[in-house]
């Protein structure tokens, strides 16, 4: 069973939400707050495997909330609840570990889908999305400076873990840099744990930005 805790403000949504989770058998619903102020408490409570989290709450929001409990060590995955056309929301969801972001009016089968693959490790960005959010960051300034860093960070990574970080960065999930670099599927989720514990990062996304900002092979 994948262990789901559901964030958001609207107890409508929230209704919508529960109605549609349990209609999954593989899905439980442990626990619902209504802000992010409510998060630590309930992970700590109820140890879920992934927090569906709103962006727009009051008080305490989704990303700052997002942004807290990634930090902890053992932390859950976040799906976040938010609009696309808010980019500025999607980065920092994605900067502060979230496995990836739902639109409020994705299909219900869709959102099941992506608790499900998500819970397997992999996230929910299309790579075409991916690549949209990964532009955007290297339109910024300070181009350069930033290509070095990332130059830098991908140097600490061994050639096996340099290949699989850059198929990350194309927005390749683990079973398709599996069959590409024809590595079993558990061997390529240890490849990507270590790239993670080797880099610092908490999301597969800041692979993937850090390969872009390399801006050469890797």
């Amino acid at each position: 069973m994948i262990s789901v805790l559901l964030v958001d403000d609207d107890a409508i949504v929230r209704a919508g939400l529960r109605l549609m989770l349990g209609g999954a058998p593989d899905i439980e619903l442990v626990a619902e707050g209504a802000g992010g102020s409510e998060v630590p408490g309930l992970v700590a409570a109820h140890g879920p495997d992934l927090v569906l989290m709103d962006v727009r709450m009051p008080g305490v929001d989704g990303l700052a909330a997002t942004e807290a409990l990634r930090a902890r060590p053992g932390a859950p995955e976040v799906l976040v609840l938010t609009t696309f056309h808010t980019d500025e929301h999607v980065l920092r969801a994605l900067r502060a570990g979230a496995a990836g972001f739902l639109l409020k009016d994705t299909p219900p089968q869709e959102i099941v889908t992506a608790i499900r693959t998500v819970a397997a490790g992999d996230p929910v960005l299309s790579p075409a999305v991916t690549r949209r959010l990964i532009d955007r960051v290297a339109g910024g300034t300070g181009q350069g400076s930033r290509a070095a860093t990332a130059r830098a960070r991908l140097a600490l990574l061994a050639g096996r873990e340099r290949e699989v970080a850059a198929a990350v960065g194309r927005g390749l999930s683990n079973a398709e840099i599996g069959r590409e670099l024809h590595l079993a599927l558990p061997t390529v989720k240890t490849h990507v744990s270590r790239i993670l514990t080797r880099l610092g990062h908490n999301s597969r996304f800041r692979i993937a930005l850090l390969v872009h900002d390399a801006d050469e092979p890797v």
